[in-house]
C-alpha cells in the first residue's frame, strides 16, 4: 500500500469576525492559498495535481457549488485539474487531508492539494421556501454558525443544543470549574502571543493583500484574533454566553467566529521522487467516530484512542498534541479523560483556536500543518491531531516526522 506524505502547507492569517478578511470572498481566500502553495513548489507542473480537496462548513453563499473547484480555477490551475469540497463541519479541513491520504493509499492518485476555507463573516442569511403555495411558515437563519432547518425528528431524538450549550453540558458532566476554563484560555492566549512574537506562526502564513479604495492595499500578515494583553482577571469578568444561570462558558474561554483559508500539499512516494519533493511527515493513521450530540466535545477522546490503537502507539508516544480548542471546557474534558495534566506542554504548544481562531472548514488543515511544522522545528517524531465536531463526532490523525 502506498504511503501519503505531508510536503508543504500555507495558511492565511486568521481574521476576526467582521475583521480584516471580511471583504474577501470565500472562493478568493481559497484561491489565495492554493496559488501560494503551487508557487512555493514550482517544480510541479500545474496540470500534475490529481485533485484539489477543500473543506468548507457553510456552502450557503459565495462558497456554494463546490468552492474547491471555484478556488482552484481562480488560482490559475488548468481546468483539467478536478476539485471536491468536503463538509464534516469543524473537521472539514482534516477530512480533506485524510481524503487525499486515502486516495493515495488506494492508488487513485499521487499528488493532491488538501485544505479548507471559511469566511464566517460572509455567511449569508438563508430562508426556506414555504411548504405550501400561500404558506407563511418560512423562517430565516443566519448561516454563520449553528443549527438551521432542523428536522423535528432530530430535535426529539437528540435535542438541538447549540455548541455553547454542549460545552456547558461537559462542564456539568465532568465538573470543570470556571477558573480552570479561564486558566486554560489564558494559557492559550499567552502561547499564541509568544509564537506570534517569535515568528513561529509566521512560518505558516502567506500574507493577504486587502484592496483599499483610492489607497494602496493593506498587507494582512498576522493573526488578529490573538489577545496578548489578556489576563485571568479580564477573563473572570466576562459573563456566561450560553447559560445565564450558573453558566461558565464565555466568549473568553471559547473559540471565535473567524475567517481564513489553509492548504497542504499531500504526495505519494512516487510523486516525491518524480518531483524531487522533501516530505515533512507521513500520515500514519486516522480515525473518525460518533458520540452523543449533546456532548459532542468529547469526540476527540474516542477518535484519538482508536487512531492510536490502529497505529500501535500510545498517548505517551506523542511528542505534539494538537487538540482543537472549540471550548476550554471541551478541551479540558478530553485532556482529563486521557489522564493528562491540564498544562501538558505537548498540547497546543503555539496556542490553539481559543487564541488563534476557528474558521470552521480551515482549522483541521491549520493544526495538521502546524503539527508537522512543529515536529520539524523540535526534531520530534509523532504528533496527534484531533478535534470535536458538531452533532457528535470526533476525528483524529497521527503523523510521523520522516526526518528524524
Amino acid at each position: 500500500m502506498k504511503q501519503a506524505y505531508i510536503i508543504d502547507g500555507v495558511r492565511t492569517p486568521i481574521g476576526n469576525y467582521k475583521g480584516t478578511l471580511s471583504a474577501i470572498r470565500t472562493d478568493d481566500l481559497g484561491a489565495h492559498v492554493i496559488k501560494a502553495l503551487v508557487s512555493n513548489n514550482p517544480q510541479i507542473p500545474k496540470e500534475a495535481f490529481d485533485d484539489v480537496i477543500m473543506g468548507c462548513a457553510n456552502q450557503a453563499g459565495e462558497d456554494n457549488r463546490n468552492v474547491a473547484r471555484m478556488s482552484l480555477l481562480l488560482a490559475g490551475l488548468p481546468f483539467s485539474v478536478p476539485g471536491e469540497t468536503v463538509n464534516r463541519l469543524c473537521s472539514s479541513g482534516l477530512s480533506a487531508i485524510i481524503h487525499a491520504n486515502r486516495a493515495i493509499k488506494a492508488g487513485d492518485g499521487d499528488l493532491f492539494i488538501a485544505g479548507g476555507v471559511e469566511n464566517m463573516t460572509r455567511g449569508p442569511y438563508v430562508m426556506a421556501k414555504p411548504s405550501s403555495a400561500y404558506g407563511g411558515d418560512s423562517k430565516m437563519y443566519d448561516s454563520t454558525f449553528g443549527w438551521r432547518f432542523v428536522n423535528p425528528k432530530m430535535a426529539s431524538l437528540y435535542g438541538v443544543d447549540g455548541m455553547g450549550v454542549t460545552a456547558e453540558n461537559l462542564v456539568a458532566k465532568y465538573a470543570i470549574s470556571r477558573e480552570d476554563q479561564d486558566t486554560f484560555a489564558y494559557n492559550s492566549q499567552m502561547k499564541a502571543s509568544a509564537a506570534q512574537k517569535s515568528g513561529r506562526l509566521a512560518k505558516e502564513i502567506v500574507p493577504v493583500e486587502i484592496p483599499q479604495r483610492k489607497k494602496d492595499p493593506i498587507v494582512f500578515k498576522d493573526d488578529e484574533f490573538i489577545k496578548p494583553n489578556s489576563s485571568k482577571e479580564i477573563l473572570a469578568k466576562l459573563r456566561p454566553a450560553f447559560k445565564k444561570d450558573g453558566g461558565s462558558v464565555t466568549a473568553g474561554n471559547a473559540s471565535g467566529l473567524n475567517d481564513g483559508a489553509a492548504a497542504t500539499l499531500i504526495a505519494s512516494e512516487d510523486a516525491v521522487k518524480k518531483y524531487n519533493l522533501k516530505p515533512m511527515a507521513r500520515i500514519v493513521a486516522s480515525a473518525v467516530v460518533g458520540v452523543e450530540p449533546r456532548i459532542m466535545g468529547i469526540g476527540p477522546v474516542k477518535a484519538s484512542n482508536k487512531a492510536l490503537e490502529k497505529a500501535g502507539l500510545t498517548m505517551e508516544d506523542m511528542d505534539v498534541i494538537e487538540l482543537n480548542e472549540a471550548f476550554a471546557s471541551q478541551a479540558l474534558a478530553c485532556i482529563r479523560a486521557w489522564g493528562l495534566q491540564d498544562d501538558d506542554p505537548r498540547i497546543n504548544p503555539n496556542g490553539g483556536s481559543i487564541a488563534i481562531g476557528h474558521p470552521l472548514g480551515v482549522t483541521g488543515a491549520r493544526i495538521t500543518y502546524s503539527a508537522a511544522l512543529e515536529l520539524q522545528q523540535t526534531k520530534k517524531k509523532y504528533a496527534l491531531v484531533t478535534m470535536c465536531i458538531g452533532v457528535g463526532q470526533g476525528y483524529a490523525a497521527i503523523i510521523e516526522n520522516v526526518n528524524v
